[in-house]
């Protein structure tokens, strides 16, 4: 029997891939969590073979989960599944899956993970480093206008929301384009999406 835990903080996602997973006879899902927080607390009175979880959670992120579970759970598979096309790291996680992976191939990979050591990538540019570092590089007051943008705002309508002018909106959204390295709002909109700034 493998026990896993699964961590999402989308609850769809979450519940997909736990009807996906306890419909198969060898699978004993242990627990399921739409927080790092809460999974934490879960391991302490739970043990669990395999740990499924996103990158881009709030609070404690998926990164500092990992970290966390590698650190006081080293025998713990880590399968990491995430709407991330291109990422690398590989020393901490077991195996790196994009959400729309088929769940015949899930169900492969978690097989071949527990019973024959295995490791699976679906991609060999996973760099966990960037993604912390582009997900921690906006201010509070960014990561605001970003919220606001994505919600159809013109700068004019953020400067009355958030009380500041519109030049200053408008060098916030220089300086957002500039640190994320994008060039349009759709391309600012689907970043910060993975990177967790705002929700799908």
């Amino acid at each position: 029997m493998i026990n896993i835990g699964i961590v999402d903080d989308h609850q769809l996602f979450l519940d997909g891939i736990n009807s996906i997973l306890s419909a198969e006879e060898n699978y004993n899902i242990i627990f399921t969590a739409d927080n790092a927080k809460k999974a934490l607390q879960q391991f302490r009175n739970h043990y669990i073979d395999i740990l499924i979880t996103d990158i881009s959670m709030p609070e404690v992120n998926g990164l500092e989960l990992i970290h966390r579970v590698r650190k006081e759970f080293p025998n713990i598979k880590i399968i990491v599944m995430s709407s991330f096309q291109d990422m690398g790291n590989r020393e901490s996680i077991d195996a790196y899956l994009l959400k729309n992976t088929p769940k015949e191939r899930l169900i492969e990979v978690i097989n071949n993970i527990y019973n024959k050591n295995e490791s699976y990538f679906y991609s060999n540019k996973i760099d966990f480093q960037d993604i912390l570092i582009k997900k921690n590089i906006l201010s509070s007051r960014e990561k605001e206008i970003v919220t606001a943008i994505s919600k159809g705002y013109s700068s004019s309508e953020i400067s009355k929301i958030l009380f500041i002018s519109v030049n200053t909106v408008e060098t916030h959204r220089k300086n957002i384009f500039f640190k994320l390295n994008v060039t349009n709002t759709a391309q600012l909109i689907s970043l910060a999406m993975k990177l967790g700034i705002i929700d799908y």
